[in-house]
């Protein structure tokens, strides 16, 4: 059984900050996807900041979304990220 996606913040250079149902928190890294299909849209900045939680995964305003179990499994914990405070593209 998958963990559920709580919470999401934009990060730079196309990652997620994701925090999971029991409070542990992985980064993912959007940018394998940004070449397919409706995952293009995500290039504009305005979109891809635009992420918010939909039920257990994530969603973006364009209609794309990701499997919460793959976004777990192919997600760092952030003990191995630095951290950051400023969604991509803000300061």
């Amino acid at each position: 059984m998958y963990k559920s996606i709580i919470k999401v913040k934009p990060l730079s250079d196309y990652r997620l900050m994701i925090t999971f149902e029991g409070g542990e928190v992985k980064v993912f890294d959007v940018k394998p996807f940004l070449e397919t299909g409706i995952f293009k849209q995500l290039k504009n900045l305005d979109v891809f900041n635009a992420v918010k939680v939909s039920f257990d995964s994530v969603e973006w305003s364009n209609g794309a979304d990701l499997d919460p179990e793959e976004i777990y499994e192919m997600s760092v914990a952030v003990n191995g990220v630095a951290e950051e405070t400023a969604p991509y593209g803000r300061n």
